[in-house]
């Protein structure tokens, strides 16, 4: 309200120094893969002129993935950031200095973590510290990048509105999957996800990258790694087949998880179209998968009926079965990139 050029922002005294000291906490944080969105309630091009113009903003544009300004509610406008990050609301902080949005945004979004910041904006930073809120298991290259993936999938959301067919605007997007097998390349990313995946994690299994590394070698297993980039930009590796040859004709899937940033593509049909490839070149004729529900994994409770598998009458499990030979490949508008263990096509 005040303008750009009498926002108090910068390394002089007092709450100035107190903002540019958060901003650049808030800056280390994106360095270390944790998503910026802003909800403010203003104009658009208000909101956004203090981060384009501003000489003492440590936070610029670039480090925001997702920017949302109106006059809408917050409650709804953090939904609608949601729904561009494809993320769960428990993973999710609200910071606000307004004790009003702050009580609306808890009462209307349950899960959300809405720190009760305190009213000097000097003591924010000591707060914070002690609520140890976005501790990190692991860091990845690819971590470094997930501003700039989210930037993409805002415009990739912001195009979809412009399509009236879904197929049109997913062969618009000219996806390439590159699929590789494990390798000293994408062990760490693997693991990574293998950890941290909650909700497109069908068995929810852990695994450290030194046990990535020895399934890798084990002909025991047939491991995937799945990437995903388009026009708009690289999505890096984002999905996990792990399959264990269970007999001469039997595939179980260990492990099959995805990375909720690229739902809605095709990616779950062409990876099941990967995998049957694989079982057919190799003489498998079934292909077993198990659903173990969680808290947090109820978005693939239907994925293996939803892909063709049917459900077996084992007593107490989710176990379902897929007759290779009688597959026929699904719909995506996916290219394949075979890549070898060098990181080669």
């Amino acid at each position: 309200d005040d303008g750009t050029e009498n926002i108090q922002v910068g390394y002089g005294l007092g709450i100035g120094k107190a903002f540019a000291e958060f901003q650049h906490w808030i800056k280390k944080l994106k360095n270390r893969g944790i998503i910026i969105a802003v909800c403010s309630k203003n104009n658009e091009e208000t909101a956004k002129e203090p981060f384009e113009k501003h000489p003492g903003m440590v936070l610029r544009m670039d480090d925001i993935a997702v920017f949302v300004a109106n006059w809408e509610n917050k409650a709804d406008n953090i939904r609608r950031i949601q729904s561009v990050l494809n993320i769960g609301f428990d993973s999710m902080v609200f910071l606000d200095d307004n004790p009003f949005e702050r009580n609306m945004v808890r009462e209307n979004i349950p899960g959300i973590t809405v720190p009760e910041l305190p009213e000097d904006p000097a003591e924010y930073l000591e707060y914070l510290y002690s609520l140890n809120l976005f501790e990190t298991v692991s860091l990845s290259t690819e971590d470094a990048e997930r501003t700039r993936q989210y930037q993409d999938e805002a415009r990739r959301v912001s195009l979809q509105k412009s399509f009236v067919n879904e197929a049109d605007f997913l062969k618009h997007l000219a996806m390439v999957s590159e699929v590789s097998h494990f390798s000293r390349f994408n062990i760490p990313r693997v693991a990574q996800l293998s950890q941290r995946s909650n909700q497109f994690n069908l068995r929810t299994v852990r695994f450290t990258a030194d046990e990535i590394g020895k399934m890798s070698e084990d002909d025991h297993y047939a491991c995937f790694s799945f990437g995903l980039k388009d026009k708009f930009g690289d999505n890096g590796l984002i999905g996990v087949v792990i399959m264990e040859k269970q007999s001469p004709d039997t595939l179980f899937i260990n492990t099959w998880l995805m990375s909720c940033r690229v739902l809605k593509r095709g990616m779950e049909n062409f990876m099941l179209n990967t995998i049957v490839k694989y079982a057919l070149r190799n003489g498998f004729r079934k292909i077993v998968g198990e659903y173990i529900p969680t808290a947090k994994n109820k978005l693939v409770e239907n994925h293996y009926p939803d892909l063709g598998f049917v459900k077996t009458n084992i007593a107490d499990r989710n176990i379902y079965v897929l007759e290779v030979d009688s597959y026929k490949e699904r719909e995506c508008y996916i290219q394949e990139e075979i890549m070898d263990k060098n990181g080669e096509q």
